[in-house]
């Protein structure tokens, strides 16, 4: 199901990530660079359900605090990867729930 949604549609740009003290481009830059990571290695038979709650709750993690500054995008993606491991592996979000929404 991962060939019908397109990665371009969670992609941030500038004005989209608020303000980050003249670091805009740099956080836009790590967080676009994590979620075409984790992309690459969802399951391709992920629900756009799925994807919708996965994706922006990365962002949710992330947007809070200075890690995105300080963290360089390797750790950031080996974080993001597990995560996402993790949540899929919980059942998160509940893959039964977003087959029947569909």
């Amino acid at each position: 199901m991962k060939d019908t949604i397109s990665i371009h549609d969670y992609l941030f740009d500038q004005a989209d990530i608020g303000d980050w003290e003249g670091e805009e481009e740099l956080v836009t830059d790590k967080i676009n660079a994590v979620y075409h990571a984790v992309w690459q290695h969802l399951p391709e038979d992920i629900s756009s359900v799925q994807v919708e709650q996965l994706l922006p709750a990365i962002w949710d993690e992330l947007r809070g605090g200075t890690v995105l500054l300080e963290a360089d995008e390797d750790e950031l993606i080996d974080w993001a990867l597990a995560y996402v491991r993790q949540q899929l592996e919980e059942g998160k979000p509940d893959a039964d729930a977003a087959d029947e929404e569909e």
